[in-house]
C-alpha cells in the first residue's frame, strides 16, 4: 500500500519566546564586563563571541558520536589537541580528547588511573580497592569521580598559610594500592601550583600515574611568563612522571561552556578512557568520553577561537589579565584588615582576614564579599576548613581576574576599598549561632546534639521546610537564595558535611523541580 505523505502543516508558534528568553535573561549575574569574577571568563573582544556564535551555529545539527560520519568533528579535535599539546609541551606520545567541561576530564583521568592499577595487579583479592591521592585543595571533581569509580580518596592536608601541600606528605602517602596522585597546577581555592616534579618523580619511580589538573590554568599559565609575570613552577608534559594534564578551553581559552581538553602521555594508557561494545544487535558504539550523542557546538567554538588567537593572541590577553592582577592583589595588600593568602601563581587570588592587626581593624571576607555586591560587583565566598590533621583552612573570598577586569580595575578596586571602610571591625555571625538558630528550626527545644540527628531521619520535604525557614528570604515568587551569603556559609563551616551537603542539594534541587501546571488539551481533528 503507498502511503501519501500528510500535507497538514505543522503547527509551529515562534511569537513572544525569545521575548520571554530575554526577560528571564535580566535576573542573570552579568557574564560580559568584569562584573563577576567567578565562572564566567570575558576577553573583552566582541568578535570572539560573532565568531564562536557563528562557529557553534554552523555545526548544531551535527553530532560527535560518530567522527567517522561528521568528519569535520575529527579534523577540529585533532587541530584543537594539536595546539593544546604544544601549549603544554607534548610530544608525539601524547594523545587526548576533547570534553565537555573539567569534571569530564578529571572523571576520565580518574577511570584511567584505576584502569592501569588494575591491570598492573592481575591478582588483585577479590573487592581489593585501589586508592587516589589528592591535596584537601583538589578540585571536588575528584570526590565525585572517586564515588562513581568506586575508588577510596586519600585527601592530604595543605599549609593554611599557602594553600600548598608539602611533597613529602604526598609522597608519603605513595603505595602499592594508589591508582592515581592528582597534583593542581594551580589549586582553585588559592590560586598556587603544587609541587608536581617532586611528585611526579616519586610517583613515576613506583609506577603511578599522575595527573594534573591544569582545569583553571592550563591556558593561561603557559603564557603568563611570555605576559611579564613571575616564573611559574613547572607542571606539564617537560616534567618526567607526568602521565595526563586536564584544560579548559571555556576558562581562559575564552570559548563558550563546555570544552575541556584531556590530554595524556602514551596511546596504552589513554586507551584506558575508551568504552566500546560490539556485543549487540546494534551499531558498535565507541566512545572516548563519558557521552554518547554529543553536541559539536562547543568543539567548533573552541576550534575557532583558538585558530583566530594562537600563541600571540592569548599571550596578549593574558597580559592584560597578569597586569589587572598585580594591581588588585596590590589592592588588597594595601586595605587595612585583609589580605591575599599565599603566593598565587596566576590570575586566581584569595583573600582572608589580617590577622596581625588589632581586631577591632580587621575585615571579615565574607561581610566584604558580601559589601562588594552592594556596589555591583560579585566576588565569591568560600568556607572555612579543618583538615585530617586539624589545621583549619581560613575561609576567604575568591577572584578570578580575567582580560576585561583590566578595563575596570580601578572602579573594582574602588569598591573594595569603599567595601571594606563599611564593615570593619564588625564580626561575621559565629558558625555556632547559626547553627543554633537552625537547628532550633529543626527541632525546637531539643539538644542540639539530638537535633542534628533529624536531618539523619528527614525526608526531602522536611529537610526543605528547615531550609525555608532558617536560610532562605522569601520574595514575590517563594523563597529565594538571600542576597548576603555570609550566614550561609558561616553554617556550612558549622554543619557536619553530610548535614550542610542535604541542605544544600534540597535548595539547587527546588530550583528546577517542574511545576504542577495542567497540560491544555488540543483539539481533536474532526
Amino acid at each position: 500500500m503507498n502511503a501519501t505523505p500528510s500535507s497538514e502543516p505543522v503547527p509551529v508558534n515562534t511569537d513572544g519566546i525569545l521575548d520571554r528568553l530575554a526577560e528571564l535573561r535580566k535576573a542573570d549575574a552579568p557574564t560580559h564586563g568584569g562584573r563577576v569574577l567567578s565562572y564566567v571568563y570575558d576577553p573583552g573582544l566582541a568578535a570572539l563571541d560573532e565568531l564562536a556564535a557563528s562557529a557553534i551555529r554552523s555545526v548544531q545539527h551535527l553530532n560527535g558520536l560518530d567522527p567517522t560520519t561528521f568528519t569535520s568533528i575529527g579534523v577540529m579535535e585533532r587541530e584543537l589537541l594539536t595546539f593544546a599539546g604544544q601549549v603544554l609541551h607534548g610530544d608525539a606520545d601524547v594523545v587526548g580528547s576533547v570534553t565537555s567541561g573539567g569534571t569530564e576530564s578529571c572523571t576520565l583521568a580518574v577511570k584511567i588511573g584505576r584502569e592501569d592499577w588494575r591491570a598492573r595487579n592481575p591478582r588483585r583479592a577479590p573487592g581489593d580497592r585501589a586508592r587516589i591521592v589528592i591535596p584537601t585543595t583538589a578540585h571536588a571533581a575528584f570526590r565525585k569521580a572517586a564515588g562513581l569509580l568506586d575508588l577510596d580518596l586519600d585527601l592530604v592536608p595543605v599549609d593554611p598559610a599557602t594553600g600548598v601541600p608539602t611533597a613529602a606528605d604526598m609522597i608519603a602517602r605513595l603505595g602499592e594500592d594508589v591508582a592515581l596522585v592528582v597534583v593542581s597546577a594551580p589549586a582553585y581555592p588559592h590560586g598556587a601550583v603544587d609541587p608536581v616534579r617532586e611528585v611526579a618523580a616519586a610517583a613515576s619511580a613506583q609506577g603511578i600515574a599522575v595527573h594534573v589538573d591544569a582545569c583553571v590554568g592550563g591556558w593561561v599559565l603557559p603564557f603568563w611568563e611570555a605576559a611579564g609575570g613571575a616564573d611559574v613552577p613547572d607542571f606539564d608534559f617537560r616534567v618526567p612522571g607526568v602521565t595526563s594534564i586536564s584544560a579548559d578551553v571555556h576558562k581562559y581559552g575564552y570559548v563558550p561552556k563546555g570544552t575541556s581538553v584531556l590530554l595524556v602521555r602514551g596511546r596504552d594508557l589513554q586507551r584506558h578512557q575508551f568504552f566500546s561494545v560490539t556485543d549487540w544487535p546494534g551499531y558498535p558504539v565507541v566512545n572516548a568520553t563519558l557521552a554518547g550523542s554529543r553536541s559539536a557546538g562547543p568543539l567548533a567554538a573552541a576550534w575557532a577561537v583558538t585558530q583566530a588567537l594562537g600563541v600571540d593572541g592569548y599571550v596578549a590577553l593574558t597580559r592584560r589579565c597578569r597586569e589587572a592582577t598585580d594591581v588588585l592583589a596590590a589592592q588588597v595588600d594595601e586595605i587595612e584588615g585583609l589580605t591575599v593568602l599565599g603566593s598565587p601563581d596566576g590570575p586566581l587570588l584569595a583573600v582572608i582576614t589580617d590577622e596581625s592587626v588589632r581586631e577591632d581593624r580587621r575585615v571579615d571576607p565574607h561581610l566584604w564579599a558580601d559589601e562588594v555586591r552592594t556596589l555591583g560587583w560579585v566576588l565569591q565566598t568560600q568556607p572555612g576548613l579543618v583538615q585530617s590533621d586539624g589545621t583549619r583552612l581560613p575561609h576567604t573570598t575568591h577572584l578570578t581576574v580575567t582580560p576585561v577586569t583590566a578595563d575596570v580595575v580601578d572602579e573594582l578596586a574602588g569598591a573594595l576599598v569603599t567595601a571594606a571602610d563599611r564593615i570593619r571591625g564588625t564580626a561575621r555571625p559565629a558558625p555556632e549561632q547559626v547553627l543554633a538558630h537552625v537547628l532550633g528550626t529543626a527541632a525546637p527545644g531539643v539538644d542540639p546534639h539530638a537535633a542534628l540527628a533529624v536531618f539523619d531521619q528527614a525526608d526531602a520535604d522536611a529537610v526543605w521546610n528547615i531550609v525555608r525557614g532558617a536560610l532562605l528570604d522569601e520574595g514575590d515568587g517563594g523563597p529565594t537564595v538571600p542576597t548576603r551569603l555570609t550566614p550561609l556559609l558561616s553554617l556550612v563551616e558549622a554543619l557536619p558535611p553530610h548535614v550542610s551537603g542535604r541542605m544544600l542539594v534540597e535548595v539547587v534541587a527546588r530550583i528546577s523541580e517542574p511545576q504542577s501546571v495542567p497540560v491544555e488539551p488540543t483539539a481533536s481533528a474532526g
